[in-house]
């Protein structure tokens, strides 16, 4: 028994070491403040360790983990928490560090990208971060968000045609940037 518990627990370290980068910038667009991200990271991380079986003979277990943090997140906004987008200037704490392939990183001005995101509703924001800068397709950011397709083209429409409005990010998006 204890070589099996060894076992997972390898596989569930070499999971979490793999996908971390990928989860905290999840985590961080969706909540918007590093403290706040990790914190969802690792609730969701203790939730994903309790269900290792499931979730690591699951056919697609980014896709699980990804659910378990759209659901940790929404749970959190459904008891009122605040969220802030915009980071503080606390000049001592540590920055979330953009992955080079990220496309926020390659934004002129990543503040203000952020300060937009901040100003959409959360199922916006949540189907704008899943569509655009975790690349999902259409079906599978509606079963990450646990809604219909149609849910999900709306309010990732909705939530670019705003973004699209912001002056800041109509400036970088002259300058070679991209919103679709």
């Amino acid at each position: 028994m204890g070589v099996r518990k060894q076992a997972r627990d390898e596989e569930f370290q070499g999971f979490v070491v793999g996908r971390w980068p990928r989860l905290m910038r999840t985590a961080f667009l969706l909540t918007g403040e590093q403290h706040a991200a990790e914190d969802l990271v690792q609730t969701t991380l203790e939730q994903v360790y309790v269900a290792w079986r499931r979730v690591g003979s699951a056919d697609e277990p980014d896709a699980y983990v990804r659910r378990m943090m759209i659901n940790a997140h929404a749970r959190r906004h459904r008891r009122r928490l605040k969220e802030f987008l915009a980071p503080r200037d606390d000049s001592g704490i540590g920055r979330e560090v953009p992955d080079s392939a990220d496309p926020i990183a390659r934004a002129d001005d990543r503040g203000t990208l952020i300060a937009a995101l901040s100003g959409l509703p959360p199922r916006q924001r949540e189907a704008v971060v899943l569509r655009y800068w975790e690349d999902l397709s259409e079906s599978q950011a509606a079963e990450a968000m646990g809604c219909s397709v149609g849910a999900v083209k709306s309010n990732a429409a909705k939530g670019i045609a705003k973004l699209r409005a912001v002056p800041g990010l109509a400036n970088t998006m002259a300058q070679g940037g991209r919103i679709r």
